[in-house]
């Protein structure tokens, strides 16, 4: 088997010295704002409203000029101009690959990408899996839903990127996929971190052998919060003796997968220079927040070289936490950070903000007494004395009186979070998952 792999995948923009990356970065925005200003509607509207002409945009700090992007307004565009909206900065028969978000928290958006937006997006997303241990000797079998979603063609084509022999699997039929696993030799899987667990029962029952047995050597994850949570990696690289990356953070409005792990820290790494410039601001006021080390905000992503549907200060609506800023001894010089949660999940509690991320990460610690699925339920607007919390009963739930459940629930979220769940227990599976198998965090009754 040959080893002598290099170290990065794509070392001119993943070890890019900072002083160059800002000469590179500036130089794409001031093409990128030329383009869209002649090109999209949408963005010549947003300029003329500022008041500004693109040549007021010649670094990233001139982006706080123009507006925010919002989700919203993709959506209004699209419903205005069926179907990719007026944000479309190509000719409609330049675009070569199109995706359809699922419309879990509104109208469904339609992602489009020209050949030269595949591969800066397959160039990046292949940079953050091969970061997370992905190498051309490994047969990888890629368990995210394929239709239309771009988790799934698109990651597969990523993955490829890497020389791996990519299995294109999808979701569903369990028993078929450890049988799958077992006969074609497949040492590595990518998908959800929660899906292994699903697998478990499947390999005991299918093949009759335990999941460490079956040969799975590197798992990477990603589409949820799990791994973040050493318990729970731990977990689950003692049941698979396999190595648990969270290998896949992106947004696909603006680019599918740019964060991922390495090999000498937990924390996310940015590898998405060249492609996009990542801002933070206030998630309350939009204020912008510099990124340095302890800080906390909304992260914002400008296209630099998107021919399709490019965006300029889109907020994502995810909070990020710098862990670093330095280079890793890995060799890439993108900063390292952790997701903190949603921006339109941040919960307000007696002056203190709480992100369900938070909530999952106890539920997780309390396993398998709950399953570590929960919903927060609100019935009126901010602010909130305390929370109605939903949460599934485990399978070690019958080992414990409910009260006593309840009880040491409660008393976890009070000691982690500082704020008062009144606490609601339900049957396993009882609370609302979306089509992608997520559950849904929280529920807005007002």
């Amino acid at each position: 088997m040959t080893t002598d792999y290099p170290a990065l995948l794509d070392p001119d923009w993943e070890a890019i010295a900072p002083a160059d990356l800002a000469r590179a970065e500036a130089e794409a925005l001031r093409k990128q704002a030329e383009y869209v200003f002649e090109a999209s509607p949408f963005y010549h509207r947003k300029f003329a409203e500022a008041g500004i002409e693109p040549e007021a945009i010649r670094s990233p700090e001139d982006l706080a000029k123009l507006p925010f992007t919002t989700k919203a307004e993709l959506r209004e565009s699209q419903e205005r101009e069926p179907p990719f909206g007026d944000f479309l900065a190509c000719d409609p028969t330049q675009v070569s690959r199109i995706h359809r978000t699922s419309g879990s928290t509104g109208q469904f958006v339609y992602t489009a990408l020209s050949a030269a937006d595949v591969d800066w997006t397959t160039r990046v997303g292949s940079r953050a899996f091969w970061a997370a241990g992905l190498r051309p000797h490994h047969r990888v079998v890629h368990c995210l839903n394929y239709q239309l979603w771009m988790g799934g063609y698109t990651d597969h084509a990523n993955l490829e990127r890497t020389g791996a022999a990519v299995m294109p699997f999808g979701v569903g039929n369990t028993k078929l996929l450890v049988r799958v696993i077992r006969d074609a030799g497949i040492d590595a899987i990518s998908g959800t971190p929660s899906y292994p667990r699903v697998l478990e029962n499947a390999v005991r029952e299918e093949l009759g052998i335990e999941p460490c047995e079956l040969g799975l050597k590197l798992g990477l994850f990603g589409g949820e919060p799990a791994l973040e949570d050493p318990a729970f990696r731990i977990h689950l690289e003692e049941t698979w003796d396999m190595r648990a990356r969270n290998a896949n953070y992106g947004v696909s409005d603006i680019l599918c997968n740019f964060a991922s792990v390495c090999d000498h820290s937990e924390d996310l790494h940015y590898l998405g220079a060249g492609a996009m410039i990542p801002q933070l601001v206030d998630p309350e006021t939009g204020e912008p927040i510099a990124i340095r080390e302890g800080a906390r905000g909304e992260l914002v992503g400008t296209s630099i070289n998107k021919q399709a549907q490019p965006l300029l200060r889109y907020r994502t609506r995810d909070v990020l936490e710098i862990t670093g800023t330095g280079p890793c001894r890995c060799g890439r010089t993108g900063f390292r950070f952790r997701v903190v949660g949603r921006a339109d999940d941040m919960l307000h509690v007696r002056g203190i903000n709480v992100f369900p991320s938070g909530i999952a990460k106890v539920l997780t610690a309390l396993r398998p007494a709950v399953t570590g699925e929960f919903q927060v339920v609100l019935d009126h607007p901010p602010p909130y004395e305390g929370l109605d919390v939903t949460v599934e009963e485990g399978e070690g739930a019958a080992e414990v009186e409910r009260p006593a459940l309840v009880a040491r629930v409660s008393q976890a979220l009070k000691a982690e979070l500082n704020f008062t769940a009144r606490l609601v227990l339900v049957p396993a599976g009882a609370i609302p998952r979306t089509e992608m198998g997520k559950a849904i965090r929280v529920k807005r009754g007002y």
